[in-house]
């Protein structure tokens, strides 16, 4: 993507009011730490969101999501924040490809301080284009009906609900657009 991040799956974005850059990149297995002490940072109200409910396993959370990181159908991309010499997760999507469904799910999630920054979205146009690359025609998520913040971040990169979600849960899906 650049010299200065190869790893990168987007163009690193530069966030003048937090005086830092954002890489957005794959998770390998040297990352399951960072991710779970990114995990146990988020509010208990962010970790609901993204979980669905409480959990207190969260070392095993971020195990499992990079524990696939070399098969092409499962991937988790970090947003990473770099300043000064050092790197913290600010953000990741969880995206698994199921067959039988035809379909892409993921999850996302978005550290607290830097919500409402653009991010999630970022994270998720990423999240598509690498869908894409692998021959993917349609991604599709959950979340809680009480989710606001996820429910227009979806309607925002082009998801709709397609109503098989039931009282307490809005189920979202999109079908990828691929280049020609």
């Amino acid at each position: 993507m650049s010299q200065l991040f190869p790893e990168a799956v987007a163009p690193p974005v530069e966030l003048a009011e937090a005086k830092g850059v954002v890489c957005i990149r794959p998770a390998g297995a040297s990352d399951v730490e960072s991710l779970s002490v990114y995990f146990t940072g988020l509010s208990t109200t962010s970790r609901n969101k993204r979980f669905m409910g409480a959990r207190a396993d969260l070392a095993v959370v971020a195990a499992e999501c990079v524990a696939k990181a070399g098969h092409p159908d499962h991937f988790t991309l970090l947003a990473e924040f770099r300043q000064e010499g050092r790197h913290r997760i600010i953000g990741e999507t969880h995206y698994a490809y199921d067959a039988a469904a035809r379909h892409g799910e993921f999850a996302i999630s978005v550290a607290d301080a830097f919500q409402r920054m653009g991010l999630g979205l970022q994270m998720m146009n990423a999240m598509e284009t690498r869908a894409i690359d692998l021959g993917h025609e349609m991604i599709a998520g959950e979340t809680a009906r009480t989710n606001a913040e996820m429910r227009g971040l979806a309607r925002k990169a082009g998801y709709s609900d397609t109503g098989l979600g039931d009282w307490q849960s809005v189920h979202l899906a999109k079908r990828l657009s691929h280049p020609r």
